[in-house]
């Protein structure tokens, strides 16, 4: 069992990356925000009890933590057989990961969600005992019914809901389609649910849709992949449940100020994943507005900030936008805690090299933005029989992949097309993809890399 001794919070920083010269007219303004949390159990990071609603740990103990795992039981995970059997391995797997004290419960998922263990509707507190019931609860899991992921998701809520702790968790695992609700029930599901906890989701064998498991993932800020061979099952999720029990400190904001004039066009994550936060934005006072960023723990994110500013003259300068990270109130009444900030300027010259010079960064963010989407536009055409078009868009994201770098996704890429000329991006599509590849591409087509700074 993986042990975990942190009884601080990390310290973030905030570094941005721009190029703040404008050409006379010139309005849009990109900025790459890298937030950093370090020092979270180690040195640096500020004791718990200091920071508002966490309340106090004792030595040697890890922020509070709520986990609800929620396994498909659904009549495909019948077959094959085994499947079923890794699918119980790797909650159990999970449950052996938890740190002492971690609050956890199971949901079994069919067209209905049923709470397996502890099974009276709360949530069971990790110990040696509890992790024994828990694990001889999940040998009466068996396959049959249909797939309703809202519901699922629902009674997660619920659960994790009614828990009073830092950090809220699901993972959430299928091998099927949702096709027991409607595709507006398991949306609504999402919507109720964002911002209530954050939640890793898994499609196991190849017969699950990529695009809901996906979805899933990026409305609850947590990770999506495939597990092909339910093998691998045990070890992705010991993996994510570690990932879960370094986090320290939960729904920290990215705030955006900006000041008169100054439009707002996009926001995203864009890494170590692409996830467009721009629809999330909820409003912090005059001219602020709050986007979410999920759980932290010791790590580094980078964001894409574009605002469009007024028209300004040469010479003329001026704040475009200020990001802050925001922990949240810890009371009715009380204020939001600030925890770093960085500025995003606007200079406007006459200097065309100043002002026509892309930010390396910026530069390196915007490509691996465009190579996630011509992924997902080229397996879309080739599925669709657009094979010309598929070809023009994945030879793109084999272009994309090489110049920055992306060995991960350039080896992927090799899996359904056959490489002619990687800098040119001249491919031929492959006569024949295995499943698992196919959807292991469109999966991971959000995985970007980090830029050198």
């Amino acid at each position: 069992m993986a042990i975990f001794s942190k009884s601080n919070v990390p310290q973030f920083s905030v570094e941005v990356y721009q190029n703040e010269y404008l050409p006379e007219g010139g309005r849009e303004v990109n900025a790459i925000v890298t937030v950093t949390s370090t020092g979270g159990g180690t040195t640096g990071g500020e004791p718990l009890s200091d920071v508002p609603g966490s309340g106090s740990r004792g030595p040697g103990r890890g922020p509070d933590a709520a986990v609800v795992l929620m396994v498909d039981c659904s009549g495909s995970m019948e077959y094959p057989p085994t499947k079923m059997r890794h699918a119980r391995d790797a909650t159990a797997a999970a449950i052996d990961t938890l740190r002492d004290g971690t609050r956890f419960s199971v949901v079994a998922g069919t067209h209905v969600a049923k709470d397996v263990y502890p099974g009276d509707g709360a949530l069971a507190t990790a110990d040696a005992g509890t992790r024994a019931q828990a694990k001889e609860a999940l040998r009466g899991l068996s396959a049959g019914g249909g797939t309703a992921i809202g519901t699922w998701l629902r009674l997660a809520d619920r659960l994790l809901g009614a828990a009073d702790v830092d950090i809220r968790h699901g993972v959430l695992l299928t091998d099927g389609r949702n096709e027991h609700e409607s595709p507006k029930d398991l949306r609504a599901a999402l919507d109720a649910c964002a911002g209530r906890f954050t939640c890793d989701a898994r499609g196991v064998g190849t017969d699950w849709e990529v695009k809901e498991v996906t979805a899933i993932a990026s409305a609850l800020l947590g990770s999506a992949d495939i597990v092909a061979d339910p093998s691998g099952l045990s070890a992705d999720f010991t993996r994510m449940m570690e990932d879960v029990m370094g986090k320290e400190v939960a729904d920290v904001a990215l705030r955006l100020w900006t000041p008169v004039g100054v439009e707002i066009a996009f926001v995203k994550q864009v890494a170590p994943t692409v996830v467009d936060l721009t629809g999330r934005r909820t409003a912090a006072g005059p001219r602020a507005g709050d986007y979410p960023t999920g759980s932290w723990g010791d790590e580094s994110r980078d964001y894409h900030v574009c605002v469009r500013v007024p028209e300004a003259g040469i010479g003329q300068e001026m704040l475009a936008v200020r990001v802050s990270l925001i922990l949240p109130a810890a009371a009715p009444g009380e204020p939001p805690r600030p925890l770093s900030q960085g500025l995003v300027r606007a200079v406007w010259t006459d200097d065309m090299a100043a002002s026509t010079s892309i930010n390396p960064q910026v530069a390196h963010y915007t490509g691996q933005a465009e190579l996630a989407q011509v992924i997902q536009q080229g397996l879309d055409a080739r599925k669709s029989g657009d094979f010309d078009g598929a070809t023009a868009k994945l030879g793109r994201a084999v272009q994309l992949a090489s110049a920055s770098g992306n060995a991960d996704t350039a080896k992927l890429l090799s899996k359904v097309v056959d490489v002619v000329d990687a800098a040119t991006g001249t491919v031929r599509l492959k006569a024949k993809v295995a499943e698992a590849d196919e959807m292991t591409l469109e999966t991971r087509s959000t995985k970007t890399v980090r830029v050198k700074k």
